[in-house]
């Protein structure tokens, strides 16, 4: 790559940024290649091998070279999540914003596929916190919700709506994150395609696309509640342009994150607001573009007011007893059916997924356990993968490498079982999902929309 691969007038547009270099920004896109960064599952303690760590990330850690994550076993099991470095940098005002709010919090991350900065905030909350994670495009719904299943928490809520939708629940969460569509120019080194959709045009159509979702949106963060907002983008008008209009229309206080200078961030002030944003260059940090910045609200937009729950079903106690056999804790999660599936979430949430359940299109609710067929439970792929499934409870089979990878191409697998019934495939005491074990065969239930395709790979390091 050279300067003349650049998109016309990119370069020059980004030539009055604060802390900009154009000679080493060319050399880099020249020369290096993006780094490989992980995040650790601090809920799924296990042998993942790392490398350095991401400095403003406890949990993020850099590879030194890139392995098949297909091939291994563990990427599956969902104890680690492959995820750029700089956009890590969430996790960090996160943790500096969240001692600012008493008690448990709502956490509404907007644009949220494939499941990054989802997962992230689904490891920075507590218990009694909720996370919603909401994806606008119907398609990229999935992948998030798989995403968020191998994470293994309860007390995450999945929906796939526009924000005008979710910005009618008046003041409902007091923190939350739009990592915002944008011209995509930091991720030029990491996808050099993405210059080809580069132009000022591009940037306009995506200034003003982010203006109408902040706009839509606002109502339904609280007075004093934080607005993240974040781009992977340059462009002065996706990102200190925004914070300027945020303060001037809305009142927002701009909220200015401590980082150390060793970490290479640029910290930036807005032009006439001086409103605090940090931008992450790829010749500058260790990771790809970034603009990351935190608001804080001080004006209420009202609030939602109070319904009837007519939503609940009439559930017997037998049943719910059955189920409750197969949870650690039990008695901290509110069950409830959706069809003939059965679901747990955090008791303390059972108040605002009855209002969610009213106001919005729900993809996942905390924990699917499986169908009650009789006295026996067919147990979902959720189950296996979550973090609050009571393993004593169940049969547990311990696979080679190989077999892991049988198991996980929905293969046959090499065993020879000696007990009956639903088993937990596990690779190194990490769940990868359900077996059957019959006497004469083993019917493999991994699911098969998620099952490996490649046919060639080698293990992670």
């Amino acid at each position: 790559m050279n300067e003349q691969l650049f998109p016309d007038n990119f370069l020059s547009s980004l030539s009055a940024e604060n802390g900009f270099n154009e000679e080493n920004f060319i050399k880099t896109h020249q020369l290096s290649d993006a780094p490989t960064s992980i995040r650790l599952n601090p809920f799924k303690l296990s042998a993942v091998k790392k490398d350095e760590q991401v400095p403003w990330c406890a949990d993020g850690f850099y590879l030194n070279t890139r392995p098949s994550f297909t091939f291994d076993p563990l990427f599956h099991a969902g104890c680690y999540y492959v995820q750029e470095a700089s956009s890590m940098f969430i996790d960090h005002i996160f943790k500096n914003i969240r001692p600012n709010i008493d008690g448990a919090v709502k956490v509404l991350d907007l644009c949220a596929a494939p499941g990054g900065k989802s997962t992230l905030l689904n490891s920075a909350i507590n218990e009694e916190d909720l996370l919603l994670a909401n994806e606008i495009i119907k398609t990229r719904v999935p992948v998030l919700t798989d995403n968020l299943s191998r994470w293994g928490q309860a007390n995450v809520i999945v929906s796939n709506n526009d924000p005008k939708d979710i910005g009618r629940l008046k003041s409902f969460f007091d923190i939350i994150l739009v990592d915002a569509p944008c011209s995509g120019s930091g991720m030029f080194r990491k996808d050099p395609q993405a210059m080809n959709e580069w132009s000022e045009a591009n940037v306009e159509l995506c200034h003003q696309r982010q203006e109408r979702i902040l706009a839509n949106i606002l109502p339904a963060l609280n007075e004093d509640g934080y607005l993240i907002y974040s781009t992977c983008s340059y462009s002065h008008q996706e990102n200190e342009d925004i914070l300027d209009w945020l303060c001037q229309e809305f009142d927002l206080e701009s909220i200015r994150i401590p980082i150390y200078k060793e970490w290479g961030i640029v910290e930036t002030q807005s032009a006439t607001q001086k409103a605090w944003g940090y931008r992450f260059y790829p010749d500058q940090v260790k990771g790809e573009g970034l603009f990351a910045s935190c608001l804080k609200k001080k004006t209420n937009t009202g609030d939602l007011g109070t319904f009837k729950n007519n939503m609940q079903q009439k559930i017997s106690s037998k049943e719910i007893d059955q189920v409750k056999a197969y949870i650690n804790n039990a008695d901290n999660y509110y069950y409830f059916k959706v069809q003939d599936d059965w679901l747990a979430i955090n008791r303390a949430h059972k108040e605002s997924l009855n209002i969610l359940q009213r106001h919005l299109y729900l993809k996942k609710s905390g924990v699917r356990i499986g169908k009650l067929m009789g006295k026996d439970l067919i147990p979902d792929h959720e189950l296996a993968l979550s973090t609050i499934i009571n393993k004593d409870a169940v049969l547990q089979t311990e696979l080679t490498y190989d077999q892991a990878i049988q198991y996980l191409r929905r293969d046959n697998i090499d065993l020879s079982p000696t007990e009956k019934g639903w088993s937990l495939m596990n690779f190194e005491g990490q769940a990868l999902g359900w077996a059957k074990l019959l006497p004469n065969r083993i019917n493999n239930y991994y699911p098969k929309e998620i099952r490996i395709f490649s046919s060639a790979g080698s293990p992670a390091p």
